[in-house]
């Protein structure tokens, strides 16, 4: 009889923390990711947008410095991935959309690990 209470007892509480996290998220948000790998023949780079907001997000502008591309709607919880056309600069991408969504994002560049290619 205890177990089942402890057990009720967390599902409640695991229950009420999402709920909680679902409300607090704002309306428009998004998230982007911009990764740089530099090869020894070829730097392999990606965008990853996330909308984490309770809203879809609507005409997002791209710009990778001399070329730009536009993504008409991300849903809630959606990722798309993005591939910088060439001749992009590597160092920013600013991303703008409807709703007040203004980001600049520098590309991170992942750890080195001996045996690993590009290493």
């Amino acid at each position: 009889m205890i177990s089942i209470c402890v057990a009720v007892v967390a599902s409640l509480s695991f229950l009420s923390y999402i709920i909680i996290q679902y409300y607090n998220r704002p309306d428009y948000s998004l998230e982007v990711d911009a990764m740089r790998e530099d090869q020894s023949l070829f730097i392999n780079s990606r965008i990853i947008l996330t909308n984490v907001g309770k809203q879809p997000i609507t005409n997002v502008f791209v710009d990778y410095g001399m070329k730009n591309e536009t993504i008409l709607t991300i849903n809630p919880g959606e990722k798309i991935a993005l591939s910088p056309p060439e001749g992009s600069n590597l160092n920013l991408v600013k991303i703008t959309a409807n709703n007040g969504i203004n980001i600049t994002a520098g590309y991170r560049t992942p750890i080195k690990m001996p045996g690993m290619m590009g290493s």
